[in-house]
């Protein structure tokens, strides 16, 4: 497989236009730019003429490392505003973390159609949710509950985030918002999950993918180090520029388009999926 330099240079100009838009909206809606970044990076993969068996470990593996930039930056925007639930990420964190290594070692394992399929089925989910969900308000107050249901509600979050290659904040913002959290808390302590689950994915993708054939130029492992050095800087730009958004306007209207964009993609992926 060639590349040529006008390839990698439209490549770039894409992964650059997808990093604006995935830092805002990870600060904005607390739903994790990898819900943005997978399927660009997909369909880039895609038109690079990448092999069907890597070119969805490829764009999970490279989204989850830069949900690592995203989530610092963002966390501390929203840290800085009192929006983090310090002490839910203490006794979660740890269901978290587990479930994030376990999905990574599923990850290793799963056909490239089945994580297609899987990020296709989530996406719809959470796009329903934003549409048809409760709109909670900042005067809400609630709390997640304790004890074995939390574990499972850890380990489903950072078993399927790491898996679909985003940061959490898809999953836990409306799981927490559905307990009745605040909303802007419920986005801000997202961030700071994105972190628990981005770090292991992460390392869990470097390992997995070492030695896998027909993976882009400047690759190591599941990870595009090119498109990591591009968003890294764009992304953790833009994350606090979402935040600081979050906090001045109603999100409900943002809600709904994101929705639509989301249903977009993903009956795209779910298409991609049944037909190989």
């Amino acid at each position: 497989m060639e590349f040529s330099v006008e390839t990698m240079l439209y490549f770039a100009l894409a992964i650059a236009g997808a990093g604006v838009a995935a830092g805002l909206i990870a600060g904005l809606l607390g739903v994790g730019g990898g819900i943005v970044l997978v399927p660009v990076l997909f369909y880039l993969f895609t038109l690079m003429g990448l092999d069907d068996n890597v070119r969805m470990h490829m764009a999970v593996g490279t989204s989850l490392s830069t949900v690592v930039a995203t989530a610092l930056s963002s966390s501390r925007a929203h840290y800085a505003k009192g929006a983090i639930d310090v002490g839910l990420l203490r006794s979660w964190g740890p269901a978290l973390l587990v479930g994030a290594v376990i999905g990574m070692l599923l990850f290793s394992m799963m056909k490239s159609s089945y994580l297609t399929l899987i990020f296709g089925v989530m996406t719809l989910l959470v796009a329903a949710y934003m549409l048809f969900g409760p709109n909670r308000q900042d005067t809400d107050s609630g709390q997640l509950p304790t004890g074995f249901l939390r574990a499972v509600y850890g380990l489903f979050v950072g078993g399927l985030s790491s898996l679909m290659g985003i940061g959490g904040g898809t999953l836990s913002v409306p799981l927490l918002t559905l307990y009745r959290y605040p909303m802007r808390r419920a986005v801000g302590t997202a961030a700071a999950i994105g972190l628990i689950i981005a770090i292991p994915g992460t390392i869990g993708a470097f390992i997995a993918g070492i030695g896998s054939p027909g993976r882009p130029p400047f690759s190591v492992g599941y990870v595009n180090v090119l498109a990591f050095l591009l968003l890294i800087p764009i992304t953790g730009f833009m994350a606090p520029v979402g935040a600081r958004i979050a906090h001045s306007i109603n999100p409900r209207y943002l809600r709904i388009a994101f929705a639509l964009f989301l249903i977009f993609n993903a009956s795209n992926m779910l298409y991609t999926a049944f037909s190989h």
